[in-house]
């Protein structure tokens, strides 16, 4: 995990940082995070184990590696990003690296749900601009800034639509993607609910 790194809560509006390109089709979930560091107690040494085996085959030459993309928070990818197995840990990866955002072509199914559950938006563009977004990036720092609630992503001479479904945009400008921090502010209602239950009421008394 980055030692600055602020995890995400609550509404989620805006985007702003820097892009960082993984060029490629199918990246699965297994290149992202090896199955051997699934084995972690919690999430937040991942972030130092995204794409391990990538990285170790183009020392020092992946793209996470290299120093310009050292404080990216917003990820460029293809086709079918986040496909392979349903792992979490993905996701919670990417993050403690220091992702916030994801535009792609498209996503494997579960791995977007999971990248919802934990604050990391993901958006969609055709493969054409995903391509100049790339190219642009590889030729220079490139910045965005996300602008959910419209869906557009801009940047000095740039102006993008952003695909998101549109419940799921609801969820992030609502704050409802969070279910610990909906958990705790509605924790009255959890005890008055816990209160109702006969069985816990039994399960007391007893």
């Amino acid at each position: 995990m980055k030692s600055n790194l602020i995890l995400p809560t609550g509404k989620i509006s805006q985007i702003r940082g820097k892009c960082i390109s993984l060029i490629g089709n199918d990246i699965d979930t297994d290149r992202i995070i090896p199955a051997r560091f699934l084995k972690c107690v919690n999430f937040d040494s991942l972030g130092k184990f995204v794409f391990e085996d990538d990285r170790k085959t183009l020392k020092g030459m992946h793209p996470l590696d290299l120093e310009e993309n050292k404080d990216a928070s917003i990820l460029i990818v293809n086709s079918n990003f986040g496909c392979g197995s349903s792992r979490e840990h993905a996701p919670q990866a990417l993050m403690r690296w220091g992702i916030k955002g994801i535009i792609g072509e498209s996503f494997a199914e579960i791995f977007y749900s999971n990248c919802i559950a934990i604050g990391i938006p993901c958006f969609t563009l055709s493969k054409k601009s995903i391509q100049v977004l790339q190219k642009k990036n590889n030729n220079k720092i490139l910045f965005l800034e996300i602008d959910l609630k419209n869906s557009i992503a801009k940047s000095k001479n740039l102006i993008l639509d952003l695909g998101i479904k549109e419940s799921t945009k609801k969820m992030f400008l609502s704050g409802d993607w969070d279910a610990t921090s909906n958990l705790l502010k509605n924790s009255s209602l959890v005890e008055k609910k816990l209160k109702e239950l006969p069985y816990i009421r039994f399960n007391a008394e007893s």
